[in-house]
C-alpha cells in the first residue's frame, strides 16, 4: 500500500509514538508556527489567513488549558497565563494587532523553552547510569 503523503504519515506516526511531554512540546511548537503565519498574514493584509491561523493557535491554548492540572498554585498560575495568552490572541485577531500577537508569542516561547528544558532534564535523569 503506497503512502499518499510521506510527510503527513511521518507526522501522524510521530504524534502516536510520542510521550505526553513530547506531545505538549509539539503543541507549543505548533502554536508558535500558527502565530508566526498569522503575524506574516497581518503584515501582508491577508485577513482570512490571519483569522484561520489565530483560531488554530487559540485552539491549542484551549487544549493546554483543559488538560492542565490546577490542583496546585503552579497549575493555577499557569492557567492564568494561558488565559492571558488566549485573550491576547483573540485581541490580535479582532484588532489586527501585531503588538498583541507579539505579547502572546513571547509567553508561548517562554512556556515552550521551559518545557523543553524540563524534558531534557527528565530524559537525562532517566538515562543516568546508576552506580
Amino acid at each position: 500500500m503506497a503512502i499518499g503523503n510521506p510527510q503527513q504519515a511521518y507526522q501522524q506516526n510521530k504524534a502516536v509514538t510520542s510521550s505526553p511531554g513530547e506531545l505538549t512540546l509539539m503543541l507549543y511548537n505548533g502554536c508558535l508556527k500558527f502565530v508566526g503565519i498569522a503575524k506574516r498574514s497581518i503584515e501582508q493584509g491577508k485577513i482570512q489567513a490571519r483569522h484561520e491561523n489565530l483560531v488554530k493557535a487559540q485552539n491549542i491554548i484551549r487544549e493546554l488549558m483543559v488538560t492542565l492540572k490546577t490542583d496546585t498554585k503552579l497549575g493555577k498560575d499557569m492557567l492564568t497565563l494561558y488565559d492571558f495568552i488566549l485573550s491576547r490572541l483573540t485581541d490580535a485577531n479582532t484588532e489586527n494587532s501585531v503588538e498583541k500577537l507579539n505579547e502572546a508569542e513571547e509567553l508561548i516561547k517562554d512556556f515552550r523553552d521551559t518545557w523543553k528544558e524540563a524534558l531534557l532534564i527528565d530524559r537525562k535523569k532517566r538515562h543516568e547510569v546508576k552506580a
